[in-house]
């Protein structure tokens, strides 16, 4: 009975569940000059379509301060890991790490985040 009861559970339970959060996988920058940097960054999240999808990506100072955003226009659900890149974002002078993190629309921003250590 238990078993039944299991399997009807995860047949009824939306899918969305199962996604869980986005992730970073790799993060690369270079300068873009005027003291801007470009970011290539790799995500992977189990997109099930428009109801949960990694929606975002954002570059973050050691301040917390929010430096870029990348906002993600559509789900990828038969491409992952994806890689978008955003360019021309203004990285404070002798800043030599930031931190890139993912958001999907279910869950919010991602407990892990991504170092990236800049060249100057």
């Amino acid at each position: 009975m238990k078993n039944l009861l299991l399997a009807a559970t995860l047949i009824l339970t939306p899918m969305q569940t199962f996604a869980g959060q986005a992730q970073i996988v790799d993060a690369q920058s270079r300068p873009d000059g005027d003291g801007s940097y470009r970011f290539d960054v790799t995500l992977r999240h189990a997109d099930s379509g428009w109801d949960h999808y990694a929606d975002k990506w954002e570059v973050i100072g050691a301040d917390g301060q929010l430096l870029g955003e990348r906002i993600l226009l559509h789900p990828h659900v038969n491409e992952q890991p994806f890689t978008r890149s955003l360019g021309k974002i203004p990285i404070p002078a002798g800043t030599r790490q930031v931190q890139i993190r993912a958001h999907d629309s279910v869950h919010g921003y991602a407990e892990r985040k991504f170092t990236v250590e800049l060249s100057r």
